[in-house]
């Protein structure tokens, strides 16, 4: 049960703008075998997803903080996400999963005030769909 909470903490604070790993953590406990995979995977994601919404939140009502020393992301790093969510739209969201543009991705989707719905969707299926590949290559392997 502790891997568990362990694994929903590191996938939770890697999809916020926390540096940290679940891929590892994720990929350790499939090799321990402790917990079913399924569940794991489910774990994971709930926690990566749930990341993302704190950070669409950030984007949707703190915004107007992010003059502030103390706010997470650089204005660099927003006009680039804000930029790419402009040109491409909902569907920038399918990157969510990827390192460094994909966490500033879903802050500015709260930003562009991306209905809620049509965020948890798409940013699921990427994040899903990210430890799914990673899972059966983890698989492939032992």
């Amino acid at each position: 049960m502790l891997e568990l909470v362990g694994l929903f903490l590191a996938a939770f604070a890697a999809a916020t703008l926390i540096p940290a790993q679940s891929e590892a953590v994720l990929v350790a406990l499939i090799l321990n075998a402790a917990q079913p995979v399924w569940l794991l995977l489910v774990v994971a994601t709930l926690g990566n997803v749930l990341g993302s919404v704190l950070n669409w939140a950030l984007g949707r009502f703190l915004i107007r903080f992010a003059d502030r020393r103390w706010f997470p992301v650089s204005k660099r790093q927003l006009d680039r996400a804000a930029g790419c969510y402009a040109r491409w739209g909902y569907w920038s969201l399918l990157g969510a999963w990827l390192p460094i543009i994909g966490d500033p991705l879903t802050l500015a989707a709260g930003v562009m005030r991306e209905p809620f719905w049509r965020f948890a969707l798409i940013v699921t299926l990427a994040k899903a769909g990210r430890y799914l590949v990673l899972v059966w290559a983890t698989l492939q392997l032992v």
